[in-house]
């Protein structure tokens, strides 16, 4: 890396009020750091027992438990890696039928499972407006099987399928974007560093109806090489660097941004990251100028007035 920077302060931050009942056990498989875990445990918090998981091949399906034990404390699916959200769609009709119709159904997948393998059911439940809730736990690689490059790993980023001597050389591919040409009711990105924010978009998932998807920034310790408890900070410090910007979408029309840091250099988050430790100065400069770009992209978005969606 071309500069070092302090480490992160890791001093307790001003409490936030969140909700008592405990519904994911204690007992899960996950890595020390995972953010996976984190945003599961809040979403639960938030979304209460009536929720019914379908989860494909992924961390989390490891990390809940092998059959018959759970830590998630509600009912829970495993489906194939393609399947999350058809999977979901088929537990919300037999909901339905069932007439249990105040239960929440969540689609919960990473970045390999949304971006890429499940894209295709995702986007025949987001046309049909099913009425779920999708959520991707973005760890930027599949990490559950090696940290192999996706479709959401950034430009130049190493992974063991895109080494140092070629990383990967096509920008991570814009979520918001896909979901917005649907015009589905509900789109949010989340922080683990943001808490109310977090709680809010979440309390608005819940209360919409029919196809949402929150898009939860999801720090992986093990597969970025960084330490395990710098995992919130890095959180923040994509937020304030704005690499992963925090905004919604509301009937793919009407773009609103959420925080407007004043920008951080891109290097303060990169240099917890051995992931990154490859990059000179020119390609450090290279992905400051993507990050601004799409920035300013997001901003002329949220000025720009279309016209509602007839759902």
């Amino acid at each position: 890396m071309a500069a070092e920077y302090a480490k992160p302060d890791l001093a307790p931050r001003k409490n936030v009020e969140i909700p008592s009942e405990e519904i994911m056990g204690m007992g899960h498989l996950a890595c020390p750091g995972c953010g996976c875990m984190v945003a599961l445990r809040w979403a639960l918090q938030i979304l209460g027992r009536e929720v019914y998981i379908a989860a494909p091949a992924c961390c989390l399906a490891v990390c809940d438990g092998p059959f018959p034990y759970s830590s998630s404390g509600v009912p829970f699916l495993h489906c194939a890696f393609e399947t999350a959200a058809i999977s979901a769609s088929g537990i919300r009709a037999g909901l339905d039928m069932l007439g249990k119709t105040d239960a929440t159904v969540v689609a919960w997948a990473g970045d390999g499972g949304t971006f890429d393998i499940g894209l295709q059911a995702i986007s025949g439940a987001a046309e049909r407006n099913d009425d779920i809730l999708y959520v991707c736990y973005d760890n930027e690689a599949y990490m559950n099987t090696g940290v192999q490059r996706s479709s959401a790993t950034p430009l130049l980023t190493w992974t063991t399928t895109t080494p140092t001597q070629a990383p990967k050389d096509q920008p991570k591919k814009n979520l918001g974007e896909i979901m917005a040409a649907h015009r589905i009711p509900y789109f949010a990105t989340a922080s683990l560093a943001h808490y109310d924010d977090f709680r809010r978009k979440f309390e608005r998932a819940k209360a919409t109806r029919g196809f949402r998807m929150i898009h939860i920034f999801s720090p992986c310790p093990t597969g970025w090489r960084a330490n395990e408890n710098t995992a919130i900070e890095l959180c923040r410090l994509a937020v304030e660097t704005r690499i992963f910007p925090l905004y919604e979408v509301e009937d793919g029309t009407n773009y609103i941004v959420n925080m407007r840091p004043e920008p951080k250099p891109i290097g303060e988050y990169l240099d917890y990251q051995k992931r990154f430790r490859h990059l000179d100065d020119a390609a450090i400069a290279r992905l400051q100028q993507g990050v601004n770009r799409e920035w300013e992209r997001i901003l002329m978005k949220e000025r720009m007035t279309l016209p509602s969606v007839d759902r």
